[in-house]
């Protein structure tokens, strides 16, 4: 198991949206639209078959307790006249938006915390090992 710096390093990267392995700005084309490989190490994002289960329970806890968090803070300040019908519709829509936009953040943190727990595998390590060193000699013959 990685130290506790190296482990708030890997998770600070992926809460920026930034690669976890090398902490390169550009996993993502745009906002949702994620490489399939790190452009500075090489790292292969999607690791295996079902990958992104864990990003989507990341989103889906952030978004809920936002949501509970509203929820009750307006119920706090409000009572006894809760006022349900507004109270539900902006349930509704902060759910939709922090839903959508927070998840390429999940992602990344997702990725950081498949880092820690599995760290890359020799193979791994090798084939971003060769992809760094072709774009080096690709990047010095131009």
């Amino acid at each position: 198991m990685p130290d506790l710096e190296t482990a708030l390093r890997l998770l600070l990267r992926g809460f920026l949206r930034r690669c976890p392995n090398c902490g390169d700005p550009g996993p993502y084309r745009w906002w949702w639209k994620m490489r399939l490989r790190c452009r500075q190490c090489g790292l292969h994002f999607e690791r295996e078959e079902g990958y992104w289960t864990g990003a989507m329970a990341i989103n889906l806890i952030v978004t809920e307790l936002v949501f509970a968090a509203i929820m009750v803070a307006t119920v706090i300040v409000t009572w006894p006249d809760v006022p349900m019908l507004p109270l539900l519709l902006v349930g509704l829509a902060v759910n939709a938006v922090v839903a959508v936009t927070f998840y390429p953040i999940a992602r990344t943190i997702w990725i950081a915390i498949d880092l820690l727990l599995h760290p890359l595998e020799d193979d791994e390590v090798r084939e971003t090992a060769e992809l760094r060193r072709i774009r080096d000699q690709t990047t010095a013959n131009v």
